[in-house]
């Protein structure tokens, strides 16, 4: 780790500005080449060409799980390393990576770490999900966390009305290729292990379940709510015709049915500096 290119998003939890050029003081501490930066997504994430062309040979992630999955999908066969800095709400990917939770400490471990591992995903088309993958009318809620997010306290009460409308008001979603799973679900949760996909369905009945995720998702703690059905599986559809609401790392996107969801494993780009790595 020599040569960095550093994303950064200023609007997404706590990376703010100052923090940026906290962590840039830091790279220059450690005695590492800043050698492109950007601000996502008022600039364009950097192609894997203009990266070599820079020569750098890390990126550093400093933002919230949503620009971290853009960033990583841009980039997915780019052979360089990634390290990931808890810069968002949740920042489960880099929890997942690291001890610490600072920043500056984790730079720090990095510089002196070699190990690089690979992490599993879900993928659906050209689109990929490091943290998790919600499917369902409650995938809605995701309106409600944005008006959080941006201090948009005026819709907030139109943003939670709609996603309880269409939580309890639409026809859940199914799922084939998950054995277990058979009735309609208000929210279909599609977590990334490391040999295969958790899939865990929310029933509508269980009203606690959906208040639950309700509340999870306006705190920012999108993969709390409890689940009704579980099962695992290396690939999953979406039963229907029409196209259904997706989320991705917390960013939504329109799926359609046709496309089948599996199991993916990354490059080993990714620099851990846990005590021990994570599951192979």
């Amino acid at each position: 780790m020599d040569r960095l290119w550093f994303i950064t998003n200023p609007n997404s939890g706590t990376a703010t500005r100052a923090k940026c050029e906290a962590l840039e003081a830091v790279f220059e501490e450690q005695g590492l080449t800043l050698a492109g930066r950007t601000e996502f997504p008022e600039q364009k994430l950097p192609t894997g060409e203009e990266l070599d062309a820079a020569r750098a040979d890390t990126v550093v992630l400093f933002a919230g799980d949503g620009t971290i999955n853009a960033a990583l999908c841009a980039l997915g066969e780019w052979e360089g390393a990634f390290l990931i800095l808890p810069g968002g709400t949740m920042n489960l990917l880099a929890k997942g990576l690291h001890d610490e939770t600072d920043p500056h400490k984790i730079v720090h471990a990095a510089h002196q770490c070699d190990r690089r591992v690979a992490l599993p995903y879900v993928i659906a088309g050209e689109n990929r999900a490091f943290v998790g993958l919600i499917l369902g009318p409650a995938a809605a809620w995701f309106r409600a966390r944005e008006a959080v997010r941006d201090g948009r306290i005026g819709r907030l009460g139109a943003a939670v009305r709609s996603a309880w409308r269409r939580t309890f008001g639409e026809r859940g979603i199914r799922v084939a290729g998950a054995a277990g799973l058979h009735d309609d679900y208000q929210a279909v949760f599609v977590t990334p292990y490391p040999h295969e996909l958790h899939v865990a369905g929310v029933d509508a009945r269980d009203w606690g379940s959906i208040a639950q995720l309700g509340w999870d998702w306006l705190t920012g703690d999108w993969v709390a709510a409890r689940a009704v059905s579980e099962t695992c599986t290396q690939e999953l559809r979406i039963r229907g015709n029409r196209p259904v609401l997706a989320l991705f790392d917390g960013e939504p996107v329109t799926l359609a049915p046709s496309v089948p969801i599996r199991a993916g494993r990354s490059l080993e780009t990714f620099i851990a500096t846990k005590a021990e790595a994570p599951e192979p």
